[in-house]
């Protein structure tokens, strides 16, 4: 397996890989990753259909990708997707995947006309005071210290981040700005987590910092994504004869280990309340999701709370990995992730409009129609002061085919589920569906006489519990993540957020894509690039413009130095004056 960049592998098909029709696959789960894994065995690894086998302890396939309407309780999605124009993995993917909706277009043209016709913006990042606008004016409001201490975790060797978490690299510079709020509400940072992963997305992102005060970075699917997502890649891998076995929970993957050869043998399964075995050979290719962000979801209701199970219990994803883990160092280290649920847990809900009684309040927020079809909050909108640290979205309506005209879906999360709420005194873990949507309407500036009756008859509330939501984000170190085809591995990769692969970053669609996509490619070797991760961070250009941005517009020589750092800065200017670098830096900003 290799990168490659540019166009000219990026259109090219592989030859077929020698000896494929003597092969099989097994994949463990049926989450986007392993979804994503059998269609590149099957576009690009040539793989006859039959030969591949999805095992899933579920009924339905999809993992953490859901979009589900559960009856007598109502619509729940426990999370959304953002996605950006640089997931070259995923576009590499969705250019082959048929439109489910329209005919003789693939997913990629279908979302691509979408955004390009309905671009995604926000009107209004956050609110305070109930409702009102906190007009943080996409400013970041960073000091010339907080600039400084970004810089130091952007330039420090990810080996020097060991271990390493947020507040011991910044201060009050940065936690007490916009930049952080804008950052830890968008991609579900806690202060004491991973500062090796902030600075992963920090170096993948940099060419989008500017549009992470309105969020024009982004783009969104049209409907939930199991939905836009994974029904497209189901149906076109039904439809070539791949083989999904439901209520099927692999409970064991047994190795033989010899010297530097590590060959997948047995898989141990209880399918149907029987355990069965499953023996293999070097022909018979296993990628397993390890780990599980939504692994122990407890769902409440509209007059239920979740309640937490932060355990680990047989039969689950981390379970599994801990019995792969224990048979070789390499297969990684799953207890970094999932020991600590009070630190990586948040709960989500989805409200369901029921009338039209709460939309002018959500309108005068995000400032267009929730109804129009169109993009409506452009991103979530992250109430300041909120003891649980809530944000909420509406994306496009009608988010589910199904879903009645004249309603609305609203999915929102708090980061603080421990901590009392404002107006619901309660931990937001302890509330039912209907007390966490009468805080939102609190925060939404709704009149409090109101409040209670407004959740209770105009709206459905259906909270969900996830204690591993960011463990994705808990400090680590190298190894404790297995890297994708571990050294020596015969015929086993690991694939999805917890497995390893260089620059890119998890908790995201493409992290998905890319590990399953090297993992077909590596065991199958395939004569075709792996896209590298789009290199912005390489970029001068990306790098100059997110400085200045990171600075609100102000120039690098408004910066408080001292005296001979002055005087150097003015020797440095004198150097470039007239020359090519000087008119670039004046481009950008970056002096006047």
């Amino acid at each position: 397996m290799y990168y490659s960049s540019g166009n000219y592998e990026a259109f090219a098909h592989p030859r077929k890989p020698e000896g494929v029709e003597n092969k099989s696959a097994y994949l463990i789960g049926s989450g986007l990753a392993s979804l994503a894994a059998a269609c590149f065995l099957v576009r690009d690894g040539q793989m006859s259909g039959p030969h591949i086998h999805i095992l899933e302890k579920s009924t339905i396939p999809g993992g953490g990708l859901d979009g589900d309407h559960i009856t007598n309780v109502g619509y729940v999605m426990r999370g959304g997707r953002e996605m950006d124009n640089h997931f070259e993995c995923m576009w590499d993917l969705f250019r082959s995947i048929p439109s489910i909706e329209t005919e003789g277009v693939s997913v990629l043209d279908e979302y691509y006309w979408l955004n390009k016709k309905d671009p995604n913006y926000s009107l209004c990042r956050a609110t305070q005071n109930r409702g009102e606008d906190a007009h943080t004016d996409r400013k970041f409001g960073l000091s010339d210290k907080g600039c400084m201490e970004i810089m130091k975790l952007f330039m420090t060797p990810d080996e020097a981040l060991d271990n390493v978490k947020m507040t011991d690299i910044f201060d009050k510079d940065v936690f007490d700005t916009n930049f952080w709020m804008y950052w830890r509400t968008m991609f579900a940072f806690k202060d004491d987590q991973s500062a090796l992963e902030m600075k992963r997305y920090m170096q993948r992102y940099i060419h989008h910092i500017g549009g992470l005060p309105d969020f024009t970075a982004l783009r969104f699917t049209k409907y939930n994504q199991y939905e836009s997502m994974v029904l497209p890649m189901v149906k076109y891998l039904e439809e070539h004869g791949v083989q999904f076995h439901y209520n099927t929970a692999v409970t064991n993957v047994l190795f033989d280990i010899s010297g530097n050869r590590k060959t997948a043998k047995t898989l141990v399964l209880e399918q149907d309340g029987e355990t069965k075995q499953i023996s293999l050979t070097e022909n018979d290719l296993v990628f397993y999701t390890n780990g599980s962000n939504v692994e122990n979801s407890t769902y409440g209701s509209q007059t239920k709370a979740t309640g937490m199970d932060g355990e680990i219990h047989e039969g689950g994803s981390f379970a599994l990995w801990r019995k792969i883990a224990a048979q070789d160092p390499a297969f990684g280290h799953p207890d970094k992730f999932c020991t600590d649920p009070e630190d990586s847990n948040w709960v989500s809900a989805t409200v369901n409009t029921l009338d039209e009684k709460i939309l002018p309040y959500i309108q005068n927020i995000c400032k267009r129609d929730p109804l129009s079809g169109k993009v409506v909050t452009g991103g979530i909108v992250t109430v300041k002061d909120s003891s649980w640290l809530l944000s909420w979205t509406i994306n496009r309506q009608p988010q589910y085919r199904n879903q009645p005209k004249g309603q609305v879906l609203v999915w929102l999360y708090g980061m603080f589920s421990d901590r009392p709420g404002d107006f619901i005194k309660k931990p937001m873990r302890e509330c039912t569906g209907m007390e966490i949507c009468e805080e939102w309407l609190y925060h939404l500036g709704v009149p409090v006489d109101q409040i209670e009756d407004l959740a209770k008859n105009s709206a459905n509330t259906v909270p969900v519990m996830m204690p591993f939501a960011s463990a994705y984000f808990q400090p680590r170190e190298a190894g404790d993540r297995p890297n994708v085809v571990p050294a020596g591995s015969v015929n086993f990769a690991f694939i999805g957020n917890f497995a390893e692969t260089p620059r890119d970053t998890v908790f995201t669609t493409e992290y998905s894509i890319r590990t399953a996509m090297e993992a077909v490619y590596t065991l199958l070797d395939i004569d075709r690039g792996v896209p590298e991760v789009w290199g912005s961070v390489y970029d001068i250009r990306d790098l100059l413009n997110a400085t200045i941005q990171l600075r609100d517009g102000k120039p690098v020589t408004e910066m408080n130095f001292s005296f001979l750092e002055k005087i150097a800065v003015k020797m440095l200017l004198e150097k470039i004056k007239g020359t090519e670098v000087e008119k670039l830096l004046k481009q950008y900003h970056v002096i006047e």
